[in-house]
């Protein structure tokens, strides 16, 4: 991955539906550059998928989850991907051992996969945040 390809990524995350003839422009190179350099980071698994965000009035929140030390965190973050409300997992270091980003319709809902989560036997303890506002990067 070179310089070229960073900055068209930087176009995509801020929106996956740009044209590839406006990241061209953007970058200062040509169409079929911008869609040939895609082509081969998606195949390579550099991009892993475009997605959407959206604003839906929900209630969105990030969920940290501690498990116990001998727990195997890939298996219990690809069970809480599977929750409908869980938009993104992270497996992260430092006192928690994942985070849920969860998009929910309303704090009832929250409350539900924070019980959920609390429910499986390698869940330690959670903590949540709601999250207030939020901003492009």
């Amino acid at each position: 991955m070179d310089e070229l390809d960073r900055r068209i990524l930087d176009v995509l995350r801020r929106d996956a539906r740009t044209p590839y003839t406006a990241i061209a422009e953007r970058v200062g190179t040509s169409e079929g550059t911008v869609r040939n350099r895609v082509e081969r980071m998606s195949e390579d698994g550099v991009i892993e998928r475009f997605t959407v965000a959206t604003s839906t009035g929900n209630v969105k929140a990030m969920v940290e989850v501690s498990v116990a030390v001998d727990v195997d965190t890939a298996a219990v973050s690809d069970r809480m991907a599977d929750w409908v409300e869980v938009d993104f997992v992270w497996q992260v270091s430092g006192e928690e051992d994942v985070v849920l980003v969860v998009d929910a319709a309303d704090t009832g809902s929250v409350n539900e996969l924070i019980t959920r989560a609390r429910e499986l036997d390698e869940v330690l303890s959670t903590k949540t945040r709601l999250i207030l506002d939020e901003r492009l990067g």
